[in-house]
């Protein structure tokens, strides 16, 4: 790991890629629901960063994969620290959606 790898940022259209791939995993917007609301990639989930406690109800088992994104990467990344705090193994930050290039549905 070189000094600056903490500057890059996730790759989204790269972690979408991966979720897509991967059955059983979860695409999780931790935006609020109105931003949610606004556009979002088909077949994610939103629990806002500041529900993270409901998580449960979308990921029942502690190793289901979770893919997170917000609007910069900015709340998706304290979404993924909380979600390990939580006990969650496989959580991957993804990056904002500001970044995605796919399709984005309402």
């Amino acid at each position: 790991m070189g000094f600056l790898d903490f500057l890059k940022q996730p790759d989204i259209d790269q972690g979408v890629k991966e979720y897509r791939a991967l059955p059983g995993a979860v695409l999780l917007d931790v935006r609020t629901p109105d931003e949610y609301r606004e556009g979002h990639i088909p077949g994610s989930v939103n629990v806002a960063l500041q529900s993270m406690d409901r998580v449960a109800s979308v990921a029942k088992s502690k190793e289901t994969p979770l893919f997170v994104y917000c609007y910069s990467g900015s709340r998706s990344r304290q979404a993924a620290a909380i979600l390990q705090r939580m006990g969650y193994s496989n959580v991957n930050n993804i990056g904002g959606i500001a970044a995605y290039s796919g399709k984005v549905e309402q």
